[in-house]
């Protein structure tokens, strides 16, 4: 299967953009979009027989869709990450009818079947379900853990706001402040339909208060250091593993501090292993010696930090928050 390949630029191009559109922090209120948007796979005819294929489909607001392509499954569950995933940059829900086409094949989505290559007489060579994928560390303990947040009350949390459900907002870093240690956060990110860039459901975890993990909308995007799961200004993370927005995502981060002499001298270098949605996408990565993270609370050094939640102007909700100290 070959789906039409538009560079991806296209969409990524607006970044700087900040949020203007509207903001939902449920599903019940996100509109026919949102039900629309997410995760499609299944099994598909080929010359070498049934092979399976994944699909995003990325709402853009307006009954306007971007649509990607995965040879395999999606990713972090059967794409190999081999090549760009190939994209068809913007569909239209007309008369509740979504149809997308490729140099080889066209999709329809109607009345939630998702069938592609529809012949003249209906026939076609498979049908994509819509998936609703879950972290496998959703819900994780551990009875070793300092619980930071568990939706009772945000009193480890300075100046902490809680919604009228239980979560924790943005904006707070914790009171207690660490060295090396396990980390363990659930969040989840507003659905903006309209917005671009760094404007869509935009926040990170600064661990130690001095290198951010980003969190952002970044469902079905390429996967760049300041897209979720990068380690902003550092590195990429190896796959892109966003799922699509208002479902609850993890973080688990393994973080060892760096160490200083009794001069100050730095003589080992903070490193860090993140898991996003129970799939590793950095593995013990080194980080900068000289420099944190732009706009951290903190620079390098020897004292211990907090775990910071960045207030970037959009609502995005945590729970289950954690934390085991290591050597």
């Amino acid at each position: 299967m070959r789906w039409l390949l538009i560079s991806s630029i296209v969409f990524v191009g607006s970044a700087i953009s900040l949020a203007k559109g509207p903001k939902f922090t449920d599903i019940k209120s996100a509109g026919i979009d949102y039900g629309i948007q997410g995760e499609y796979v299944g099994l598909l005819k080929t010359k070498q027989g049934a092979q399976k294929y994944g699909l995003q489909l990325i709402a853009l607001g307006n009954h306007h869709f971007r649509v990607v392509g995965y040879r395999g499954g999606l990713p972090g569950a059967g794409w190999n990450g081999k090549g760009p995933a190939q994209v068809q940059a913007d569909v239209e829900l007309m008369a509740g009818r979504l149809v997308f086409e490729g140099d080889q094949r066209r999709g329809v989505l109607q009345d939630g079947r998702l069938l592609i290559d529809l012949g003249p007489d209906g026939t076609n060579d498979g049908e994509l379900k819509r998936v609703v994928r879950q972290s496998p560390t959703l819900g994780k303990a551990d009875p070793k853990a300092m619980v930071l947040f568990d939706g009772k009350d945000a009193a480890q949390f300075e100046g902490g706001r809680m919604t009228k459900d239980g979560l924790l907002m943005e904006g707070t870093r914790s009171q207690k402040k660490f060295q090396s240690h396990h980390l363990h956060i659930e969040f989840q990110l507003p659905f903006q339909p309209q917005d671009r860039g760094q404007g869509r459901g935009n926040s990170g975890i600064y661990v130690q208060g001095r290198y951010e993990v980003q969190m952002l909308d970044s469902f079905g995007l390429a996967g760049k250091h300041n897209e979720c799961g990068g380690i902003y200004e550092v590195k990429d993370p190896d796959l892109n593993m966003c799922f699509p927005p208002l479902t609850w995502q993890t973080y688990d981060i393994a973080f060892t501090a760096a160490v200083f002499d009794d001069a100050g001298k730095l003589t080992r270098p903070a490193r860090i292993t993140v898991r996003h949605n129970g799939v590793l996408v950095h593995d013990d990565v080194e980080l900068p010696r000289d420099r944190s993270t732009r706009a951290a609370p903190l620079k390098p050094g020897p004292q211990p930090g907090p775990i910071y939640l960045q207030n970037h102007g959009c609502p995005v909700r945590y729970r289950n928050i954690w934390v085991v100290e290591t050597k």
